[in-house]
């Protein structure tokens, strides 16, 4: 990261934010404000953002500018999401969004430590680079993009390691979603405590 981002988290790489609808995961269908910032080493090859990746690409944004347009949009819930979130300090920004009664989920592969304050931790881990041990346990909610057969049992060895509370899901890999989803329908059915979810926000043709 050749950013000079400070290490107060006071200012941030920006990529884009956007109001829309939630497309996956337990919040599907609520209305959220999503923040997505630039900077990510996981390197999933078929990451459907990978001009996320280089920080360096996207502007230094005042995270007291980025809270202050969350609040102007009726949805109180903003999605912070990449890139890989947790490479900053996400301590300001979600002191910021809270006192203005925003919830704060994150999106997150878990690789980094924790910072912020969260009303939703999404772990979303990756096979490129593992989750952290000291993360799992925060998760209110595991996603696992199965993308081949070997990743249910990858699933299996997390779903250990994250509270009993947590919400378990699997997620097709949109690229290969006609092969994968009858696989997790089987799997699902065969293994309940695993839910499925779909990106519907593809469906709906919005971001």
């Amino acid at each position: 990261m050749a950013h000079n981002i400070p290490a107060d988290g006071t200012l941030l790489p920006l990529m884009e934010e956007f109001y829309t609808i939630q497309g996956e995961g337990f919040n599907t269908g609520k209305a959220a404000y999503f923040i997505r910032l630039g900077g990510c080493d996981v390197g999933c090859h078929w990451c459907d953002v990978k001009e996320s990746w280089d920080a360096e690409l996207h502007p230094l944004t005042s995270a007291d500018d980025i809270a202050e347009k969350a609040d102007t949009f009726p949805g109180k819930a903003v999605v912070i999401t990449g890139g890989e979130p947790l490479i900053y300090n996400m301590d300001y920004l979600t002191k910021k969004l809270q006192e203005k009664n925003i919830l704060t989920f994150i999106e997150t592969s878990g690789a980094y430590p924790l910072s912020g304050s969260w009303d939703w931790i999404c772990l979303s881990p990756k096979k490129f680079k593992a989750p952290r041990p000291d993360i799992t346990p925060f998760a209110n909610e595991l996603k696992v993009i199965v993308f081949n057969k070997s990743d249910f049992e990858w699933a299996e060895k997390y779903a250990e390691t994250v509270s009993p509370t947590c919400k378990l899901y699997l997620q097709p890999e949109w690229s290969k979603s006609k092969e994968i989803t009858p696989m997790i329908i089987d799997y699902v059915m065969a293994n309940p405590k695993w839910e499925i979810s779909l990106q519907t926000h593809k469906y709906l043709n919005i971001p």
